[in-house]
């Protein structure tokens, strides 16, 4: 399935149902008089969050939804029946905006959460309702209400716990496939990964009974703020992540500024991303000699104030520190509960 996380649709709710101009007209009934009834309300447009989902591919496909028109009015004072709603079901984490990319109108962040963004038009009142002693005899009948239109702006944000971020060929997507049952693409070649992946880390002993949800981001490079390589839009993703994994490939002899070019486009972002508790992860050292290895540790542990991990995304060393971090970052304490 392909992953989209931004897309733009048009929402209609129904129009109310034709109030009904009628008389009563039976035989043998001394007394005749209006009896038209009132006009149906239109269906609504609701929107719905719901687990298993993580794409708004479904959109691309079909961006027009309208709610039914309300019945009609008819004689006998019989009203008519409400228009069907309609109901777009869209992955947890989605939120809604208004044409201009702005204004917020919802957050959906919980399985279940239900929202209605267009109301349907009230129904035309029959004759019947106009009915009075001054007027017995009324031809009048309204038309329905109009329903609501409006284009709106879905823009996914994927729930995980925790978000890796770094330069191309980091080792992103191999640190995901290890950790994950996950299947990322992985090549010898920038921009393997084009969208975000998500995995579920909940293998090793290191974790116990502890599980969570680990998304694997576009390369950054240096400009993406400005709309080089793939740009830096898809790190809403990361806004939801309770903790950063900063991946950073050992064997790069530009070590320093790969770190430093994260760190940039972060910041470009959004400031508040850099609040968030980092990991950064000193990848491949299974390739590097004994020298090497040493120095450029020494670089990272200079640059940053965060732990640094030695690991090895192809051999799965130095895994379990790693992990053993993440799940104490992400278990309340007795602070957080009360």
């Amino acid at each position: 399935m392909k992953f989209l996380d931004q897309t733009k649709i048009f929402i209609q709710s129904g129009d109310g149902g034709r109030g009904c101009t009628s008389f009563r007209r039976e035989k043998f009934i001394e007394f005749g008089g209006p009896d038209g009834g009132n006009g149906g309300r239109g269906g609504d447009v609701y929107v719905e969050a719901v687990e298993n989902l993580n794409t708004l591919i479904d959109f691309r496909y079909q961006q027009h939804f309208r709610g039914k028109t309300g019945g009609h009015g008819q004689g006998s004072d019989c009203t008519g029946g409400a228009g069907d709603s309609v109901t777009l079901r869209v992955p947890v984490g989605t939120q809604i905006f208004m044409d201009d990319r702005e204004t917020l109108i919802a957050d959906l962040v919980t399985p279940g959460q239900t929202i209605m963004l267009a109301k349907g038009g009230d129904g035309g009142r029959g004759n019947a309702h106009f009915k009075s002693s001054r007027n017995q005899a009324p031809r009048r009948a309204d038309p329905g209400w109009p329903g609501t239109e409006m284009w709106i702006w879905l823009r996914l944000k994927l729930i995980a716990a925790v978000g890796l971020v770094g330069l191309p060929n980091a080792g992103k997507s191999t640190l995901l496939k290890a950790l994950t049952r996950a299947d990322p693409k992985i090549a010898a070649y920038p921009f393997t990964t084009l969208h975000p992946h998500l995995g579920v880390v909940s293998q090793g002993a290191a974790q116990g009974d502890h599980a969570f949800v680990m998304a694997d981001l576009p390369g950054l490079i240096a400009g993406a703020h400005e709309g080089v390589g793939l740009g830096h839009r898809f790190l809403g993703h990361v806004e939801r992540c309770r903790c950063l994994l900063h991946v950073l490939d050992g064997c790069s002899e530009t070590l320093a500024e790969d770190f430093q070019t994260i760190e940039d486009e972060l910041r470009a972002y959004d400031e508040t991303l850099l609040d968030k508790p980092r990991f950064v992860l000193f990848n491949k050292i299974d390739a590097l000699a004994p020298e090497l290895y040493e120095t450029q540790l020494e670089i990272l542990k200079s640059l940053s104030s965060c732990h640094v991990y030695p690991i090895s995304g192809n051999s799965h060393k130095g895994f379990d520190p790693v992990i053993e971090a993440i799940v104490a970052e992400l278990t309340p304490t007795n602070d957080d509960i009360f």
